[in-house]
């Protein structure tokens, strides 16, 4: 398969797109409201949103969970682009709220690494309704493909700029963007056990990039294409709509 990528254009283009998209469904006073880890994904978003709209329509939220040890990183990209910010610490929240439900039920691990994301979710929608905001979700293909992110939490939000583009894509994106080379090639880490994304994968975003795109039918690693294909599977109700019953009169 031929395949190759215009940073350049494909860039102008999501630029446009979020302009456009505004322009047609919002008003000159509707904000873009991002939340702001520091990685690639949030970072790359927020600039994007920044270029289509003008800084004063940006608003980052910066939500730690008590100490975060790499909060540096959002602060970076805030005053990088110049942005308006709030920080809103999420710490007590969770504490509350998971200390509430052990009162009736034992949190299962998947409530555990789920809440946080979705009480982030809720805040951002706090915000956005403060200041007249649209959320943007910053996932993108590569980490939606294998499920890599929390329903009705960061997989939530008003429109998607980078949803369509894998890891590789957004990366490259960045670069173009001229964002600060640590923010761009940050690597992920999930913030429970220490662990790189890629190590909880147990895959590169490179391999699973390549598979996505058809470059690479992934033959002489069986296992991980039967990995990948597994877990996409199983994780396609995040990207699709809610079934729903049918009336038929």
């Amino acid at each position: 398969m031929s395949y190759s990528f215009n940073a350049e254009k494909v860039t102008n283009d999501v630029v446009q797109w979020v302009r456009d998209l505004f322009e047609k469904t919002a008003t000159p006073q509707t904000n873009a409201v991002i939340g702001i880890s520091g990685g690639k994904d949030s970072s790359v978003a927020a600039a994007v949103c920044v270029k289509a709209l003008g800084k004063d329509r940006v608003i980052g939220v910066l939500m730690p969970q008590g100490e975060q040890a790499d909060i540096a990183y959002s602060r970076l990209l805030v005053d990088t682009l110049g942005i308006k910010s709030y920080t809103i610490n999420i710490g007590d929240t969770v504490s509350s709220f998971m200390g509430e439900l052990k009162k009736h039920m034992e949190p299962s691990n998947q409530a555990v690494v789920n809440t946080p994301a979705r009480i982030r979710m809720t805040t951002l929608y706090a915000v956005a309704a403060c200041h007249n905001g649209r959320v943007v979700n910053t996932c993108n293909m590569s980490e939606d493909w294998v499920g890599y992110s929390t329903k009705f939490g960061d997989a939530a939000g008003d429109f998607s700029p980078l949803s369509d583009l894998t890891v590789t894509e957004v990366l490259q994106v960045g670069e173009y963007l001229g964002l600060p080379n640590e923010l761009v090639h940050k690597v992920p880490i999930d913030g429970l056990c220490g662990k790189t994304d890629e190590e909880n994968l147990g895959f590169t975003y490179a391999m699973l990039d390549r598979y996505i795109r058809g470059l690479d039918d992934l033959s002489s690693e069986p296992a991980i294409k039967e990995k990948i294909d597994r877990m996409h599977r199983a994780n396609l109700h995040k990207l699709q709509l809610m079934p729903k019953f049918e009336f038929k009169p």
